[in-house]
Protein backbone atom coordinates (compact mmCIF):
# COMPACT_ATOMS: atom_id res chain seq x y z
CA UNK A 1 0.00 0.00 0.00
CA UNK A 2 1.32 3.45 -0.87
CA UNK A 3 1.05 5.73 2.13
CA UNK A 4 0.66 9.46 1.98
CA UNK A 5 1.32 12.38 4.26
CA UNK A 6 -0.73 11.64 7.42
CA UNK A 7 -1.70 15.30 7.66
CA UNK A 8 -3.97 14.78 4.62
CA UNK A 9 -6.69 12.25 3.76
CA UNK A 10 -5.38 9.07 2.17
CA UNK A 11 -3.80 5.69 2.90
CA UNK A 12 -1.90 5.16 6.15
CA UNK A 13 0.21 2.40 7.65
CA UNK A 14 0.55 3.43 11.30
CA UNK A 15 0.49 1.02 14.23
CA UNK A 16 0.57 1.80 17.94
CA UNK A 17 -0.33 0.09 21.20
CA UNK A 18 -2.28 1.65 24.06
CA UNK A 19 -4.33 0.58 27.06
CA UNK A 20 -8.12 0.76 26.85
CA UNK A 21 -9.46 3.46 29.17
CA UNK A 22 -13.00 4.23 30.35
CA UNK A 23 -14.23 7.75 30.98
CA UNK A 24 -15.11 8.56 34.60
CA UNK A 25 -18.52 9.87 33.47
CA UNK A 26 -21.64 7.76 34.02
CA UNK A 27 -21.93 5.35 31.09
CA UNK A 28 -18.54 6.67 29.98
CA UNK A 29 -16.93 5.82 26.67
CA UNK A 30 -14.08 3.37 26.25
CA UNK A 31 -11.16 4.64 24.24
CA UNK A 32 -7.40 4.62 23.71
CA UNK A 33 -5.13 7.66 23.80
CA UNK A 34 -2.30 8.13 21.33
CA UNK A 35 0.05 10.83 22.67
CA UNK A 36 1.72 11.39 19.26
CA UNK A 37 -1.53 11.89 17.32
CA UNK A 38 -1.50 15.70 17.14
CA UNK A 39 2.10 15.76 15.92
CA UNK A 40 1.54 12.99 13.34
CA UNK A 41 -1.79 14.33 12.01
CA UNK A 42 -0.79 17.99 12.22
CA UNK A 43 -3.96 19.00 14.07
CA UNK A 44 -5.55 18.97 17.49
CA UNK A 45 -8.97 18.70 15.85
CA UNK A 46 -11.16 15.78 14.77
CA UNK A 47 -9.40 13.18 12.56
CA UNK A 48 -11.50 10.53 10.78
CA UNK A 49 -9.74 7.18 10.38
CA UNK A 50 -10.20 3.58 9.27
CA UNK A 51 -8.20 0.62 10.51
CA UNK A 52 -8.28 -2.21 13.03
CA UNK A 53 -8.08 -2.78 16.78
CA UNK A 54 -6.44 -6.14 17.44
CA UNK A 55 -7.66 -7.17 13.97
CA UNK A 56 -11.29 -6.04 14.45
CA UNK A 57 -12.47 -3.41 11.92
CA UNK A 58 -12.49 0.22 13.05
CA UNK A 59 -14.10 3.25 11.42
CA UNK A 60 -14.26 6.21 13.76
CA UNK A 61 -12.60 9.52 14.59
CA UNK A 62 -9.84 10.67 16.87
CA UNK A 63 -11.30 13.34 19.16
CA UNK A 64 -9.28 16.08 20.81
CA UNK A 65 -8.79 15.85 24.57
CA UNK A 66 -7.84 19.53 24.81
CA UNK A 67 -4.29 18.86 25.96
CA UNK A 68 -2.64 18.14 22.59
CA UNK A 69 -3.63 14.48 22.57
CA UNK A 70 -6.55 12.62 20.97
CA UNK A 71 -8.77 9.79 22.16
CA UNK A 72 -9.94 7.08 19.78
CA UNK A 73 -13.27 5.50 20.78
CA UNK A 74 -13.34 1.71 21.05
CA UNK A 75 -16.87 0.33 21.13
CA UNK A 76 -18.14 -2.45 23.38
CA UNK A 77 -18.69 -4.54 20.25
CA UNK A 78 -15.03 -4.10 19.25
CA UNK A 79 -13.87 -5.04 22.74
CA UNK A 80 -16.09 -8.13 22.66
CA UNK A 81 -14.75 -9.12 19.23
CA UNK A 82 -11.16 -8.83 20.48
CA UNK A 83 -11.73 -10.34 23.91
CA UNK A 84 -10.22 -7.23 25.50
CA UNK A 85 -11.45 -5.11 28.41
CA UNK A 86 -10.68 -1.80 30.10
CA UNK A 87 -7.04 -1.82 31.19
CA UNK A 88 -5.93 -4.26 28.49
CA UNK A 89 -3.43 -3.10 25.86
CA UNK A 90 -4.65 -3.21 22.25
CA UNK A 91 -2.85 -2.81 18.94
CA UNK A 92 -4.34 -0.13 16.69
CA UNK A 93 -3.46 -0.22 12.99
CA UNK A 94 -4.56 2.84 11.03
CA UNK A 95 -5.01 2.22 7.29
CA UNK A 96 -6.72 5.42 6.12
CA UNK A 97 -7.29 9.02 7.06
CA UNK A 98 -10.67 9.99 5.67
Amino acid sequence: MDTQDPTRPGPLDITFEAPVTRSDADSGWTYVVWPESAAVFGTRGLVKVTGTVDGAPLRTSFMALGDGRHKLPVTAATLAATGKAVGDVVEVHLTERR
